[in-house]
């Protein structure tokens, strides 16, 4: 599997002050509204304009259809309507980040990509357990990261509970 970035998505490394000597991982950060999102780099296959997208009848608002990559059907998730975040016109900036988790493929559409971010464990801070919403479960962590906060999703568990809208659309 390979992983493609646009080449306008620049990496930015950890900072020389919250550099250790423990292992690092790379998450490729989107926006949604004015909040801003990340995802580990291994899951992102690529990174695409968005295109024509087939609409399925009867599914829920967040499923926004489906559409052909290269021969593959895979279908797409509107994240901003998943997350209840209200509903935002597609700009130049909208992409689709296509998903590979455990042998499946999903598309995801997010307002822009930001960038890569390179971080360590201890950057990662647990979901507070005051924290309380069906979200809770798809939140893997807040990414401290300079002066903001990021929210790692875990597009794992995202996946797990879409697999049986998934399956009854595809």
């Amino acid at each position: 599997m390979s992983t493609t970035l646009e080449s306008s998505v620049p990496s930015e490394s950890c900072p020389e002050s919250e550099a250790s000597a423990g292992p690092t991982t790379q998450i490729v950060s989107f926006r949604l509204g004015n909040e801003e999102y990340g995802v580990e780099i291994m899951q992102v296959q690529e990174i695409i304009l968005i295109g024509q997208i087939t609409e399925m009848p009867n599914v829920p608002a967040h499923v926004r259809g489906l559409i052909n990559l290269r021969g593959h059907v895979i279908p797409v998730l509107d994240l901003r309507t998943r997350f209840e975040l209200g509903p935002a016109a597609t700009t130049v900036d909208s992409r689709i980040i296509v998903l590979n988790l455990e042998g499946k493929t999903i598309g995801v559409i997010v307002d822009a990509v930001d960038e890569v971010l390179r971080i360590h464990a201890e950057q990662i801070e647990e979901v507070s357990s005051g924290f309380t919403c069906s979200a809770q479960s798809y939140i893997r962590g807040l990414v401290k990261f300079k002066d903001r906060l990021v929210v790692l999703l875990n597009v794992t568990e995202l996946l797990r509970e879409e697999e049986g809208v998934l399956s009854e659309s595809t």
